[in-house]
C-alpha cells in the first residue's frame, strides 16, 4: 500500500511531502518516544505520534520512515514543517487518537512489519 491510499482511506491532512505520496509503506509504528522509534522501527514505516517538534524530522531521516502521521488533529510546528521540506519528509496529520490510528492502519494491512 503506498501513502496516497492511506492517506484517503484515513482521510489524512498532508502537511508536507506531497511528492512522495507514491512510496510504499512496509509497516507501521507508534510511539512518542523518539529513542523507542530509533530503536525499533523499520524503513519504510509509518510513525504516528504526538510530537510536532523539529527532532521528529531527523529521527525519519535517520530510519528512512515513510512519513510521520501526527494524532489528535496536531499540525507540526513551523520549524519542523521547514525541515521536514529541506529533508523531504513526508508530514500528515490525523483528526484520530494515536489508538485510534494505528488500528485504521491495521485495517488496511499496515502491520508491524520490519
Amino acid at each position: 500500500m503506498n501513502l496516497s491510499e492511506i492517506v484517503k482511506n484515513l482521510d489524512l491532512v498532508v502537511c508536507c511531502g506531497e511528492e512522495k505520496l507514491q512510496q510504499q509503506v512496509t509497516g507501521g509504528y507508534v510511539s512518542d518516544l523518539l529513542s523507542d522509534v530509533i530503536a525499533n522501527s523499520a524503513a519504510g514505516n509509518v510513525w504516528a505520534t504526538m510530537q510536532v517538534h523539529v527532532n521528529i524530522v531527523a529521527v525519519a531521516v535517520l530510519k528512512e520512515l515513510a512519513a510521520i502521521i501526527l494524532v489528535q488533529g496536531r499540525s507540526p510546528a513551523e520549524d519542523t514543517l521547514r525541515k521536514a521540506r529541506e529533508e523531504n519528509v513526508t508530514i500528515l496529520s490525523s483528526k484520530l487518537p494515536a489508538y485510534e490510528t494505528a488500528g485504521r492502519l491495521y485495517e488496511l494491512g499496515i502491520g508491524s512489519r520490519k
